[in-house]
């Protein structure tokens, strides 16, 4: 029985960590944490306030696992690349890893290529959108929509960064065609 309850652990634990949907992220409709976090655009270290950035419209949140590992260069390269449709809809882009202010300066200039901001989540943020990789410490790759009242209005979790962009894109535009754009 304990071996099969170690196998059983160990089997939750790859298959999450080969991107199946993360089953504890916050849902649609729950009031997103807020937080305020070093962050960096273009290479300058700021404060990135989630309160601040919902009074000017939504926000795509997206955690990611790791700065300058292949899969999360690609989702940057993708939001960078979607960054002004993003702002036309009035929508805020922050990606969020558990990297250190200095690595996101860096990240932030080639990767992001200097066209949204990325901030530094301690374990708390981490635990608080419930995106942690089981025994890895760091944040699953799941992008959330935040509405401004702070309701989450879109979630989505996997692992391979194609289809993050597109996904939170339609969730944007689905909320400001509700709301008069």
């Amino acid at each position: 029985m304990k071996h099969f309850r170690i196998l059983t652990a160990l089997a939750a634990t790859i298959l999450a960590c080969l991107g199946m949907p993360a089953l504890a992220a916050l849902p649609v409709g729950a009031h997103a944490p807020e937080f305020v976090a070093d962050a960096s655009l273009a290479g300058k270290p700021f404060h990135f306030d989630l309160a601040a950035a919902l009074a000017k419209g939504p926000v795509v949140l997206y955690f990611y696992p790791a700065a300058f590992t292949s899969g999360c260069t690609i989702e940057a390269h993708d939001f960078a690349e979607a960054t002004a449709e993003f702002a036309r809809l009035g929508a805020t882009v922050i990606g969020v890893s558990k990297d250190d202010i200095a690595t996101l300066n860096r990240f932030s200039v080639s990767e992001c290529r200097s066209k949204f901001a990325v901030a530094s989540a301690d374990a708390r943020l981490i635990a608080a959108y419930r995106v942690k990789l089981p025994l890895l410490g760091v944040s699953n790759r799941t992008s959330f929509v935040i509405a401004p009242d702070g309701r989450i209005l879109f979630v989505y979790s996997a692992l391979d960064p194609a289809g993050h962009v597109a996904k939170t894109l339609a969730a944007v535009r689905a909320w400001r065609a509700a709301h008069g754009g």
